[in-house]
C-alpha cells in the first residue's frame, strides 16, 4: 500500500503552534496550490488542509509565515464527522512528514533556503532544539 503526498504552494495564514493535552505540539495550516492548467484556460487554486505534529510542527510554525513558499511531503489522512445540522461529513488532510522552504531567499528571511525538516531527521530524546540540522 501507498499514501505519499506532495504539494508545493503558499501559506494561506501563519501557522499556530498548540498543544495536546498529553504535550504534543501540532500546526494545522493551509496551504494554496495552483492546478495545472492550458494556455487560455483559467488559473484555478486549491486550498489544502495540512497538519503538523512535534518537531515539524515547531520548525513550521518557527520559520514560516503567510504567503510564504513551502514544499510538504506527507500522507494523506481522512477524518469523519457529523456537522452541526447532523450531517455525516469527511475532511481530508496532508500530515506533513518533511517540509521544506522552496521560495526565493528574500521569502526565507527567517531562515537559510534549502533546509528542510521532518520526524526523521535524529533528534535528542526530548525533541528539543538541539538536534536540529542548522
Amino acid at each position: 500500500m501507498l499514501n505519499s503526498v506532495i504539494i508545493m504552494g503558499r501559506l494561506t495564514a501563519d501557522p499556530e503552534l498548540r498543544t495536546t493535552q498529553s504535550g504534543l505540539s501540532v500546526t494545522s495550516f493551509q496551504v494554496a496550490v495552483e492546478r495545472n492548467y492550458k494556455n487560455g484556460e483559467e488559473r484555478q487554486t486549491d486550498f489544502i488542509n495540512c497538519v503538523a505534529w512535534r518537531g515539524t510542527a515547531d520548525f513550521v510554525t518557527t520559520y514560516f509565515k503567510k504567503g510564504q513558499m513551502i514544499a510538504i511531503q506527507g500522507s494523506l489522512q481522512t477524518r469523519n464527522y457529523e456537522d452541526k445540522n447532523g450531517n455525516k461529513r469527511t475532511a481530508y488532510d496532508v500530515v506533513a512528514e518533511q517540509v521544506s522552504f522552496c521560495g526565493s531567499k528574500n521569502e526565507n528571511t527567517n531562515a537559510a533556503p534549502n533546509v528542510e525538516y521532518g520526524d526523521t531527521f535524529p533528534m535528542g530524546a526530548d525533541d528539543d532544539d538541539e538536534g536540529l540540522p542548522f
